[in-house]
C-alpha cells in the first residue's frame, strides 16, 4: 500500500477541539504523508485513504471513494455510525491509556466528592461554619458501574483500591477479580438494588438510549450513609432522561448528581441543571482527548495497516461500539 493522504474533519469550537490544533499534531506525526484539514484546505477526494474525524457533517465521508479506514477522535462513536452514508470501511475508536486515565480521574474525583460530603462542606465554607459531620469509611458505600469496557474496568479497579464496594454491569458476562459482575436483563435488578452511587460509562446504542430514568433511579439502594443514591454520568447525554433526573432530585429519589454529558450540548442556558443545588455540571470534559496521544495512536494504526497488520479497536457496527 502507498502513503495515502489523511483528511481531518473536526467540528468543534472549544479550545480542546480547535481544528487547527489537531492539524498541527497530525502534521508532526504524519510528516511522510499529506494531511489536509477540511474544508479549509483543498484536496482531491480520490487521494484520501484515511479520515480522522470528530462529529463530521452527515455525508461528508461519502465523498472519498478510496477511503480505507475512519478514525474517530473521541471514545463515543454513536453520532458517527448514525450516518447512513458512511463508506463500508473499518471505523477505529480511541482506547488509549491517556483517555482511560483521565476518565478514571473524573470518576474517582466525583465519587469521592459525594462520599466525602463536599456539597455540605461547600455550604459550610460559604456560611463560615466549622461544623464537621461524622465521615463514614469508603467500605460503607457500594459503587455500581454501568459499562465494563476499558474505561469502566479501570475506574472500577481504582475505586476498589480506595476501599469502596464495587460492582459492574454489562450487556455480556464478565469475570473480574474483586469486582462483583452482573450482566444482561437478569442481572440489572440485583445490580441496581446493591448500588448507592451509580456511575454510567455505557456507549449510546438503541438499547441503552434513555436507560437512566426514574424507574432505574427508584430501584437503587437507599440504606447507605448517603441516604438517597447518587448518579454520575460521564457516558453519553442520550443515556439520560434529564426531566426524570430533575424530578428525582426534587422529590428525593436521587440525592445528588454529577453530569458531564447532556441531551443537548452545550447545555442550554435555561436548563435547571445549571443552578440545582445538588448537581455538579461539567462541560463534557471528563476524558478530554489529548491531541498528542491520539495523533500518535492513529499514525501508528495507519502504519500497522499499511504493513498488512490488523487495525485495533475496530467498531462492531452490529453492537454500535
Amino acid at each position: 500500500m502507498g502513503k495515502g493522504a489523511l483528511a481531518l474533519l473536526v467540528r468543534g469550537s472549544t479550545e480542546n477541539w480547535a481544528p487547527e490544533r489537531w492539524k498541527r499534531r497530525f502534521a508532526d506525526v504524519c510528516a511522510d504523508r499529506r494531511v489536509a484539514l477540511l474544508p479549509e484546505e483543498a484536496i482531491d477526494p480520490n487521494d484520501v485513504s484515511y479520515a480522522a474525524v470528530w462529529k463530521p457533517a452527515e455525508g461528508a465521508l461519502a465523498a472519498f471513494p478510496n477511503l480505507r479506514a475512519i478514525f474517530n477522535l473521541g471514545a463515543g462513536v454513536d453520532a458517527l455510525v448514525a450516518d447512513r452514508s458512511l463508506p463500508k470501511v473499518p471505523i477505529v475508536r480511541v482506547a488509549i491509556e491517556d483517555l482511560t486515565g483521565r476518565m478514571t480521574e473524573y470518576v474517582v474525583l466525583h465519587v469521592l466528592m459525594h462520599h466525602r460530603q463536599q456539597f455540605y462542606l461547600w455550604d459550610c465554607q460559604r456560611h463560615r461554619k466549622w461544623e464537621p459531620k461524622f465521615q463514614w469509611a469508603a467500605g460503607a458505600i457500594a459503587v455500581g458501574i454501568m459499562g465494563l469496557g476499558v474505561l469502566g474496568l479501570d475506574a472500577a479497579l481504582a475505586l476498589k483500591h480506595l476501599g469502596f464496594r464495587v460492582a459492574g454491569w454489562s450487556a455480556s458476562p464478565k469475570q473480574l477479580d474483586g469486582i462483583e459482575c452482573f450482566s444482561g436483563e437478569d442481572g440489572f435488578e440485583p445490580f441496581l438494588q446493591r448500588t448507592n452511587i451509580l456511575v454510567c460509562l455505557l456507549p449510546l446504542t438503541d438499547r441503552t438510549r434513555h436507560i437512566l430514568n426514574r424507574k432505574v433511579f427508584a430501584r437503587l439502594d437507599r440504606s447507605s450513609p448517603l441516604g438517597a443514591p447518587v448518579l454520575i454520568n460521564a457516558g453519553r447525554g442520550g443515556l439520560q432522561v434529564e426531566a426524570d433526573i430533575l424530578d428525582c432530585l426534587n422529590d428525593g429519589t436521587l440525592g445528588a448528581a454529577t453530569l458531564d454529558v447532556f441531551e443537548a450540548e452545550p447545555l442550554p442556558q435555561d436548563s435547571a441543571l445549571w443552578t440545582h443545588p445538588n448537581v455538579i455540571v461539567t462541560p463534557h470534559n471528563a476524558a478530554d482527548t489529548d491531541p498528542d496521544a491520539i495523533s500518535r495512536f492513529i499514525a501508528g494504526q495507519i502504519e500497522r495497516f499499511e504493513a498488512g497488520e490488523a487495525l485495533e479497536n475496530v467498531v462492531d457496527l452490529a453492537r454500535g461500539y
